[in-house]
């Protein structure tokens, strides 16, 4: 398997926000209690997820019926990094998870889709493939394109979603009376630092943790478990300074996760009412109050199974010669040996094919940037020379900086995301 480490973006570059686990939490430990409430349903953004959008939901053709998928209840959850009360919910999205429930055994398990992983995000299946990081999907269509951009390329059903805003995260938590979370040195480090501008977004106070002096001789081992409050948990889950980069991130939500929903399961109904009154205004979602309440019936016997991130097998940072399309880009290698991967882990098949078109896909990416399962020709570690005139692409990066030293600067985080993808048949 390829070496994962990661090279750093400029500091220039915008950190994104964490929140999958406040999705989680809402959906689990929240949202499904209660949804019988009706006065408090009211206040959630209900969306009709094709009639009022120009992008509809699209599922490959060989999945949609599948007698093993039918057993699942697949839903796409979404963390929105909204700057500005002006942005609403149909901006960035910073995380973007597949919570799949099984309908015979209520167990839960999450994948994780890496929010910098090389993949179609177009929908129109007539046009040519626009690829780029996963996450530009959600701000050039909003959660139907994102919704059929994982469809599609990891041959899933989801048709419904829940959207939150990341700065629910730090009010969820703190209703919850904090979370004891275990750090190392460098977490502290770098949630510390995190915390100034999270403080500032959500307008919350927070007491920075005491760095032990000495400093531990591995900074990466645990030192302990640390009580935090909302503004240090989100901090926590934005971390992606360690040598892990983002993958090491989603880890560290995926841990916060399981003890949010410890948490909501054993909260009181005042406090859990709480929650509702100030969270759901920053909940968007495509369920309706009937399959609320019909999931909310069933939240006792859901139980949290395992989780993990997709892809499993990639390559990114130093292991590319130039960045994937100016971007540092996640390639799965392949796309079509992460997807039987997904669907064993999932749906427990061992066996599947993947469709006909996520294996075009593979084959474009493999074939677009040299890098294959177990192979990588070294000729072809690239998508873009460096004669590529990005300026019709408008990736924005010509200049950027590349650092191979983690940075413990956290300025200029206002700095625009970069929507734009690039148009294959473009390149040459």
């Amino acid at each position: 398997m390829a070496n994962r480490r990661t090279k750093k973006r400029h500091i220039g570059r915008k950190i994104l926000f964490g929140v999958e686990i406040l999705i989680l939490i809402i959906l689990v430990g929240v949202l499904f209690v209660y949804a019988q409430i009706n006065k408090k349903l009211d206040k959630l953004d209900f969306q009709e997820t094709n009639e009022d959008s120009q992008v509809q939901v699209q599922i490959n053709e060989s999945v949609a019926g599948s007698e093993v998928l039918s057993g699942y209840t697949n839903i796409a959850l979404f963390g929105i990094d909204k700057r500005s009360e002006d942005d609403g919910l149909y901006g960035n999205s910073d995380t973007a998870i597949v919570a799949s429930i099984n309908n015979g055994t209520k167990e839960v398990r999450l994948v994780s889709l890496y929010r910098d992983t090389y993949l179609r995000v177009n929908v129109d299946k007539e046009a040519d493939g626009i690829y780029n990081k996963c996450n530009s999907a959600f701000l050039q269509g909003g959660a139907p394109q994102a919704m059929t951009m994982m469809n599609t390329n990891m041959d899933l059903d989801i048709e419904d979603y829940v959207a939150v805003d990341f700065k629910a995260m730090a009010t969820v938590v703190d209703c919850l009376g904090g979370l004891d979370v275990p750090m190392s040195y460098e977490e502290i480090v770098h949630m510390n630092n995190h915390c100034v501008e999270t403080s500032e977004q959500t307008e919350l106070d927070y007491t920075p943790i005491e760095l032990p002096d000495p400093a531990p001789e591995n900074e990466a081992e645990i030192l302990g478990e640390y009580h935090l409050n909302g503004v240090q948990v989100t901090a926590y889950c934005r971390i992606r300074q360690t040598l892990s980069g983002d993958m090491g991130r989603t880890e560290r939500q995926r841990r916060v996760l399981d003890l949010l929903a410890d948490r909501a399961k054993s909260t009181s109904l005042t406090k859990l009412t709480s929650i509702l009154d100030q969270v759901f205004p920053m909940i968007q979602t495509s369920f309706s109050k009937s399959e609320l309440m019909k999931l909310g019936m069933s939240i006792l016997s859901y139980k949290m199974g395992e989780s993990t991130g997709f892809p499993v097998d990639y390559v990114m940072g130093q292991e590319l010669t130039v960045p994937v399309t100016g971007l540092d880009c996640v390639i799965p290698t392949t796309l079509e040996t992460n997807v039987k991967y997904l669907h064993e882990f999932l749906f427990g098949d061992k066996d599947y094919q993947p469709s006909e078109d996520v294996v075009k896909r593979s084959e474009f990416v493999k074939d677009r940037t040299g890098f294959g399962e177990g192979y990588v020709a070294k000729e072809r570690k690239y998508l873009i020379s460096d004669s590529q005139d990005t300026s019709e692409t408008g990736s924005g990066n010509e200049d950027e900086d590349w650092n191979d030293d983690d940075t413990d600067s956290y300025d200029g985080y206002e700095e625009e995301y970069d929507d734009n993808g690039v148009d294959v048949s473009e390149l040459e």
